[in-house]
């Protein structure tokens, strides 16, 4: 071998050796991403039937925890559909998960209290708390719901002009060819006429 072709022989196994990391990486943070969601999903449902069998003081922490999970599962089901390039809102929902994380840490924590006072008063405090968090829920959804909604507005003006463009050249071409119909309709009638005339003479002359 030539030094060129060890030259691009070693080129060739660096190329491949690259691919066969990037998608190594790629298989690997799928079955990473994979795995968090079951887990999230799985700790939900055992989240919501616990609430379901508690009892007392400890059963309205739970259903707090329930609401809280829910809203940021459902924010974050809205910026999935949203593109990195639609300003701040991933970064603010990071945030937003971030507070949410801590609360229900608070609220974890509030499970095992057993003062009744202070759960009462806790418990107060971080029913307010989730109430706000729930509430830059919405307005998250609804700002994606906006951004989204002005797309598929424009979208669909564009596509209906389009349609209509082609409803107009389709009852243009049906007008056109109705006319080319009466015009050769026409011009048959004219041509048969003659013909039946002159048929009927030669058989009034073909008469005994």
């Amino acid at each position: 071998m030539t030094g060129i072709e060890v030259v691009l022989s070693v080129l060739g196994g660096i190329v491949l050796l690259s691919i066969a990391v990037v998608v190594t990486f790629v298989l690997v943070v799928r079955a990473v991403v994979r795995r968090v969601r079951r887990e999230r999903v799985a700790s939900g449902a055992a989240l919501r039937a616990r609430a379901r069998v508690s009892r007392g003081p400890q059963r309205e922490v739970l259903a707090l925890r329930v609401r809280l999970d829910e809203s940021l599962r459902s924010g974050a089901a809205a910026i999935e559909l949203v593109s990195t390039s639609r300003g701040e809102l991933p970064r603010l929902f990071g945030r937003i998960r971030d507070e949410g994380a801590v609360l229900d840490l608070q609220l974890r924590l509030l499970e095992s209290e057993r003062d009744q006072a202070v759960l009462a008063r806790e418990r107060a405090a971080a029913r307010e708390r989730v109430d706000q968090v729930e509430q830059l829920v919405r307005h998250v959804r609804s700002a994606v719901a906006s951004g989204l909604s002005g797309t598929t507005d424009d979208s669909l003006a564009a596509l209906r002009s389009e349609v209509d463009r082609e409803v107009a050249a389709l009852r243009a071409g049906i007008d056109e060819l109705q006319a080319l119909n009466r015009r050769d309709g026409g011009r048959a009638a004219a041509a048969f006429r003659p013909q039946t005339t002159t048929s009927t003479v030669r058989d009034e002359g073909n008469r005994p």
